[in-house]
């Protein structure tokens, strides 16, 4: 049975999130409701999903949220390193690496195009491969693999997962615009 494999970048999009949508730290209303991406996946593509967090724990291992994300559905992923490593995203690089044995499906979310070759090696099969995010933070590289079947999924637009609506200026396709919310 095909299994989607749910790959979240949690620093990723939380500095996107803080830095480039918010301009300061989110407040645990403002960040996404992880169980609706984790909804999101199995929904979208009609299978199971399976959600593994990425977690840098080099200082420490913050459990009431590695709990919370277990009670959502998630394996947590704490990682730990050297200062100078990105521990993270070496981790999911290799995960990523590692599902191109298999066939199962893989959404990544992430903004990062350090994950681009990773992500390519998957295209071109029977497999479904998306990259959730912010689509004007999303990596440009990422756009080139469409053709080869990247699909792309806007993580606020799309996914649902956020509770408020965020202060975002965002490209709107004409077949969505809606004059009344300018109005």
């Amino acid at each position: 049975m095909a299994l989607t494999y749910l790959l979240v970048d949690g620093e990723n999009i939380d500095a996107t999130l803080g830095n480039s949508i918010l301009g300061r730290r989110p407040t645990p209303e403002e960040r996404p409701r992880w169980d609706r991406l984790l909804s999101f996946a199995r929904d979208t593509w009609g299978q199971g999903a399976q959600g593994l967090f990425f977690l840098n724990a080099s200082n420490g291992l913050p459990m009431s949220f590695v709990q919370a994300l277990r009670a959502l559905g998630f394996t947590p992923v704490p990682l730990s390193g050297e200062d100078d490593q990105k521990v993270v995203d070496i981790a999911i690089q290799r995960t990523l690496d590692a599902l191109a044995d298999r066939d199962d499906d893989v959404m990544l979310v992430s903004h990062d195009g350090d994950f681009l070759e990773s992500v390519e090696q998957l295209l071109g099969g029977e497999r479904r491969v998306g990259v959730i995010a912010f689509e004007e933070f999303r990596n440009s590289g990422f756009t080139a693999l469409r053709h080869q079947g990247l699909e792309f999924f806007d993580l606020e637009h799309d996914t649902l997962a956020f509770n408020t609506t965020l202060p975002r200026l965002r490209i709107i396709p004409i077949d969505e615009f809606d004059p009344l919310q300018f109005l």
